[in-house]
């Protein structure tokens, strides 16, 4: 009981407070002319919106509305046409993005996590390579991205490649530092007792390193949706990042703001789900430290 009262508060302080920045968002710029210093110009909503513009525009993405401000829902079949009329509508877009977060993230996690362990337990093959894997990371990402655009086209590919490479090097490194800190004691005795350096890898060195992998995995989601939007920015059929730019070239900054509170919401849950992983995944962790208290 006191731990569902606490969570209760939790949710009412956090309630409060969104509550109170949307209030201050929709109403302060009618109060700039009386307090310029307090309120500035940057809540102009020709350049943030306001929050009941953004939900109005919301419905239009979504086809839940028309233009002109009909509902489409209440017109039998105007809500499909709107959907096959505009192609890149906000429901598409959301679709066509979270693919390619998806498939950007889970080749960049595992081929990262991969090149992390063997250049980790290989310290010769790690010292050779270091200093070339080095410089590409020096690299900033986004400067490859018109690169990646311009040799695999504006489709699909483009942004999971760049979404890859957004989330490589961060697994990597991580992984990299875990297998390079594994308690020599326990490969030792893993030897001792005569195990192959296959059946050390599986149950020691993994083991050991997926702490340090799943605290690159938050961040990971981030850079792969990331990724995929500067993608989308440079050249893109369909995506939120199309829908960003498309806003942007009408002067549009409700839409702009529509597609940046989905793009907030997407990486909440899937920032949600790695953490919800990692809790079940590393539940032995969370029960040894536990039993040492």
């Amino acid at each position: 009981m006191t731990q569902l009262r606490h969570h209760l508060g939790l949710f009412a302080w956090q309630m409060v407070i969104v509550l109170g920045v949307l209030t201050f968002w929709q109403w302060a710029f009618d109060l700039h002319e009386h307090m310029p210093l307090l309120i500035p110009d940057l809540f102009d909503p020709y350049f943030v919106s306001k929050p009941s513009e953004i939900f109005d525009q919301f419905l239009v993405l979504s086809c839940f509305k028309s233009k002109l401000g009909a509902w489409n829902l209440a017109v039998p079949g105007a809500f499909t046409g709107c959907l096959a009329k505009f192609d890149n509508n906000l429901w598409f877009a959301t679709w066509v993005t979270l693919k390619n977060t998806f498939f950007g993230f889970i080749t960049g996690v595992s081929s990262g996590f991969v090149l992390g362990l063997v250049l980790g337990k290989s310290r010769r093959l790690g010292e050779i390579l270091q200093p070339s894997i080095t410089a590409v990371n020096s690299i900033p990402r986004i400067a490859l991205a018109p690169i990646i655009v311009l040799a695999f086209g504006i489709g699909d590919t483009s942004k999971v490649v760049t979404s890859w490479i957004c989330v490589v090097f961060l697994v990597f490194y991580n992984v990299f530092a875990g297998a390079r800190t594994v308690d020599e004691g326990f490969i030792n005795a893993a030897r001792l007792l005569g195990a192959t350096e296959w059946q050390i890898t599986r149950t020691v060195i993994i083991p050991s390193s997926m702490a340090w992998l799943f605290a690159s995995l938050t961040p990971a989601i981030s850079f792969a949706l990331i990724g995929v939007i500067v993608g989308e920015f440079i050249g893109a059929e369909h995506g939120i990042g199309r829908l960003i730019i498309e806003s942007e070239a009408r002067g549009e900054a409700s839409g702009m703001m529509v597609a940046v509170v989905i793009l907030m919401v997407i990486g909440v849950i899937l920032s949600a789900v790695i953490w919800r992983l990692q809790a079940y995944l590393l539940r032995w962790q969370v029960q040894t430290r536990r039993g040492g208290e």
